[in-house]
């Protein structure tokens, strides 16, 4: 398994979660759980993924996400679990 952690933050608008979960589904990627919540106007999304048979490589993906958070007005980064986990340790 490939985890990775996806985190979309910002204004809240129509389509957020259809855009992100579409390039999701259009590239093989599984998705394991997912939170999402709206604070006023505010959105947040954070997701587990698996992307173990997607067939491009980490960086490009996360690359294309970002730009799909771009068109919508929202931040969306990728980082591999093992990463995320060590950034988050206290």
């Amino acid at each position: 398994m490939n985890r990775t952690i996806i985190t979309v933050v910002g204004k809240d608008t129509v389509g957020i979660i259809a855009k992100v979960c579409t390039y999701l589904a259009d590239n093989n990627v599984n998705i394991l759980d997912i939170s999402q919540t709206i604070v006023q106007e505010y959105f947040n999304m954070m997701m587990i993924v698996d992307m173990a048979r997607m067939k491009k490589p980490f960086e490009v993906a996360a690359g294309e996400l970002a730009e799909i958070g771009k068109q919508l007005g929202v931040q969306v980064k990728c980082q591999r679990e093992e990463i995320f986990d060590k950034m988050h340790r206290i």
